[in-house]
Order: C-alpha cells, then structure tokens, then sequence
C-alpha cells in the first residue's frame, strides 16, 4: 500500500537520511524471526515490534483466511505479517519506488505470491473497483492530514466486507471522524501514536 510506517525496531516511515536501509523482522507464523531489509525513506517509521505483536493478538482469531488491504505499506511490516500468520492475502499500496521496489524484493524472497504490490497513490487505490477486504490496515503518514480523509474515502467505498475490521494507526491527540458503523473493539497508544482496531457493523 502507499505512504506508510511507524517507529524504531521493525521496519516503517521515518524521519533519518534518506536512502539507507535498515531492517525489520517477522515476529510470527510461517516466517517467524525473518530478517528483511527497508528503505529509509522521508515520511517511513519503523513499526514497533510491540504493536504489531499487540495488533495480531487482536487478530489472531481473523486473520486466517483473510483478505487484506494494506493501505500504506512502506516496508510492508504488517501486511508481511499478515501474510506470515495465515491471511489469504494482502494488497500492498506504496507509493514510494524505493519502498515498492524493496517490498516486491521482499514479497519475492519469501516466495510469497499471495501478496500483490500495487506502487500508486492511496487515495487513487480507493477510487478504484477492487473485491472488498476482510480486514483493512491504514497507518497514514503522520501530520498530513491523510488520516481523516482517507477514512472518509474508505467508508464511502464498497472496499469492506459485512463486519470487516479496520485498524487505525495515527499521532497521539490526532482527533478523527469516524463513521457511525465503525464499532471501536480496542484502543491503545505507545510512544508518539495511537493504535485502534474497529469493526464495521
């Protein structure tokens, strides 16, 4: 997916010199303790290894046979975990070429050919037609503004399946509109951001 990341001991956006790389691993299931490489790019933080290992025991009873979206994938940290765990599939939105192009580097070094890697804008993605997804990751680059309105977009799209689940990555005190059929199920913050999970109902 396009945009996205978090912090400092995975793989994700940040703020260091562009062009490096660095490395993130695979925390569960089939690639468990897997080391793969990220491009350093403006705008990527590496995902914690403590929210992601949060974020899949939140899922652990959905994301067999699942079929994801994720949104801003960066170094694809959390849809390559999806992956890793049982899901159908993911659809990785990025719009970064070097992101993409170390994602796909990635995808193909695990053999892993129920990831699809699409390198375009995530706001262009959600105007497209594509089969709607059980479970949707958006982990939008912080102070953007990208948050609320590719929320919006999301909710108006038929990308969700009946009581699909959205998690929702964002900055500490960012408030956001959410729609009424977004049911929150859990709620946590680490660090500079907060962490949610929703259902649609």
């Amino acid at each position: 997916m396009a945009n996205r990341e978090k912090y400092v001991d995975s793989a994700r956006r940040t703020t260091k010199k562009p062009n490096k790389s660095g490395q993130f691993r695979v925390i569960g299931g089939q690639w468990k303790g897997r080391k793969l490489k990220f491009f350093e790019v403006e705008g990527l933080r590496p995902s914690l290894d403590r929210v992601r290992e949060t974020l899949f025991n939140w899922l652990q009873s959905d994301i067999h046979g699942a079929r994801c979206l994720d949104l801003f994938a960066g170094s694809g940290a959390v849809g390559i975990e999806a992956l890793s765990r049982g899901a159908a599939s993911v659809d990785f939105v990025e719009l970064n070429k070097k992101a993409a192009r170390q994602l796909e580097s990635n995808l193909g070094l695990l053999g892993a050919e129920m990831g699809s890697l699409m390198h375009q804008d995530a706001k262009q993605f959600l105007l497209q037609e594509h089969q709607p997804y059980d479970i949707v990751f958006l982990d939008p680059p912080f102070h953007q503004g990208l948050a609320q309105e590719v929320v919006s977009k999301l909710a108006q799209t038929n990308l969700l399946k009946e009581e699909a689940l959205i998690y929702l990555e964002i900055e500490q005190k960012l408030e956001v509109e959410l729609p009424e059929n977004w049911q929150l199920l859990k709620d946590k913050k680490a660090g500079q951001l907060q962490y949610r999970l929703y259902r649609v109902s």
